[in-house]
């Protein structure tokens, strides 16, 4: 899934303001490695990420990705999504949305949700830990390819059962 391109020139004038603002330097490299993630709706890993901008740049090392990646991140450029111990995937997409997370193959996509943009956190359950600045819903289940594939997975074990 790609992004529009007027979405994804939003996202690099953010970047270009972004760094701009705060006294890095937009070299190409950096350029190219935003552009990966903010064109991508797949929500990358560094692997995916590396392999994409190394096709455009292949002077870039994996070490400048990461680098480059949590950079935009600490500058709040970038966002991670998915849980901490697993493979880290980034979102360029900063705007009010939340995440379907296939739990057998990873697949991550954006959705929206008014519902879920409205929902109000209790506010003295996480003042004990610190002040909330933003929240994301994760839904996690099966995608439809996956489910298609286990689908039929049973119906073969079930012809074989048969005979």
């Amino acid at each position: 899934m790609k992004t529009q391109v007027k979405e994804l020139q939003r996202r690099m004038d953010l970047l270009k303001a972004g760094l701009k603002r705060s006294g890095a330097r937009l070299t190409h490299q950096r350029l190219e490695i935003f552009r990966e993630v903010a064109k991508s709706g797949d929500h990358p890993d560094v692997e995916k990420v590396f392999s994409g901008v190394r096709r455009r740049v292949p002077t870039v090392s994996l070490d400048t990705v990461y680098r480059t990646l949590w950079l935009l991140m600490d500058l709040g450029l970038l966002t991670t999504v998915g849980p901490p111990r697993g493979r880290v995937r980034f979102d360029a997409n900063l705007s009010s949305h939340h995440h379907f997370i296939c739990r057998k193959c990873g697949m991550t996509r954006d959705f929206l949700s008014h519902g879920f943009d409205r929902l109000k956190i209790a506010i003295a359950g996480i003042k004990s830990f610190g002040k909330a600045e933003s929240t994301h819903i994760e839904v996690r289940g099966i995608c439809f390819r996956c489910s298609k594939k286990y689908k039929s997975k049973q119906r073969a074990r079930r012809k074989k059962e048969k005979k």
